[in-house]
Parts: structure tokens; C-alpha cells; sequence
């Protein structure tokens, strides 16, 4: 039980580390209004990760079109998380290009792609963003560590404080995304 405590209190020692760095809630608010203006604009949000990361872009999409707290119109969003997709272009193309092929075929200029990433260097999200930059769409990137290659690939990035494994930093990013949440209702006035 001792080890279990330690984690939970390491958990919150990282998000008090995350809340009190002024730079992140600057880049939370640039990212805010970037989701605000696409959305106003008519674009949608697209988001991808692998594995946890997966999960949480999904969770981000489905809150969106779905329902967050409290009831209002739908938000234009989706995950690359089709299981057929995903398994038919990875054995086409390889698994780096799932996340890239979904952007050259769906995503548009004024769109927003949300790329999470616990280390960064997750080549299929890289891949994704690069592509979507081509296409003139803004990309909030999710990351961790050092913020890898990622870090250089965005319009934005919000980084987890360091830590030695991947959950503190997922813990991080469910919490930015339920923000991002909160923040593009109140901004679409819902």
C-alpha cells in the first residue's frame, strides 16, 4: 500500500508542478482559441495517439460530439480510431502512416488535429502532424519528457513536467483535455 500512496502523491506533486508553470497556461489558452476560431470558422478537430494516448483522443472527440457536463449542439470532432481503417492502411502502408493517410484524406485547411504523445516521438502522430501542417491546419500537440521531435512539429505544444513513467504524464493530459473542453464550450458560448 506504501508504494501506491508514493504514486498518488507523485501525481499530485506533477500536476502542482504543471499549474504552477505561467507558460503552460499561456500555450493552454493559445491552443483554446485555436480550437475556438476553427470551430467558428466551420473546421473540425481531429485527434490521435496510440495505445493510452488512443483512449484519450477518443475521449476528447466523443465529449465533443457528444456531451461534456452539460447538454448543447454537438462539436465537429473525431479520433483516427477505426479498427478496420487502422488495420487496412497499416498493412498497406505501414503503421507510421495510419495517422498521416486519415489527415491527407479528411483533414482540411482551418482544421485543428490534437496529436498526443507521451514521448513525442510516436512516428505515426509525427507523421500526422507534418502533414497536417501541409495542409494548412494548426496543430496542439500533447506531450511529455523532453517533448521529442513533436515539440518542433506544432502551432502549439502543453508538456507534462517530467516523471519517470508514462501515467503521470497521461494524467496530465486527460486533465488538459477536459480543460480544452470546458475552455471551446465557453468560447462557442454553449
Amino acid at each position: 500500500m506504501e508504494d501506491i500512496k508514493k504514486s498518488f502523491q507523485e501525481a499530485a506533486r506533477v500536476l502542482d508542478s504543471f499549474i504552477s508553470d505561467k507558460k503552460n497556461w499561456e500555450s493552454f489558452e493559445e491552443a483554446g482559441k485555436i480550437f475556438v476560431a476553427s470551430l467558428q470558422q466551420g473546421g473540425q478537430i481531429i485527434s490521435c495517439g496510440n495505445g493510452g494516448s488512443m483512449a484519450d483522443a477518443m475521449h476528447f472527440a466523443e465529449e465533443l460530439t457528444g456531451r461534456f457536463r452539460d447538454n448543447r449542439p454537438a462539436i465537429p470532432a473525431m479520433a483516427i480510431s477505426d479498427p478496420t481503417y487502422l488495420s487496412c492502411t497499416a498493412n498497406d502502408y505501414g503503421y507510421d502512416h495510419v495517422f498521416e493517410r486519415y489527415i491527407e484524406a479528411l483533414g482540411k485547411e482551418g482544421d485543428v488535429l490534437l496529436a498526443i504523445s507521451t514521448s513525442g516521438n510516436s512516428a505515426n502522430v509525427l507523421l500526422a502532424a507534418k502533414k497536417a501542417i501541409q495542409k494548412g491546419m494548426k496543430v496542439i500537440a500533447l506531450t511529455g519528457k523532453d517533448g521529442g521531435q513533436l515539440a518542433s512539429n506544432c502551432t502549439v505544444e502543453l508538456r507534462a513536467p517530467m516523471s519517470k513513467y508514462a501515467d503521470r504524464v497521461q494524467e496530465i493530459h486527460i486533465k488538459i483535455i477536459h480543460g480544452f473542453i470546458q475552455y471551446i464550450e465557453s468560447g462557442l458560448n454553449y
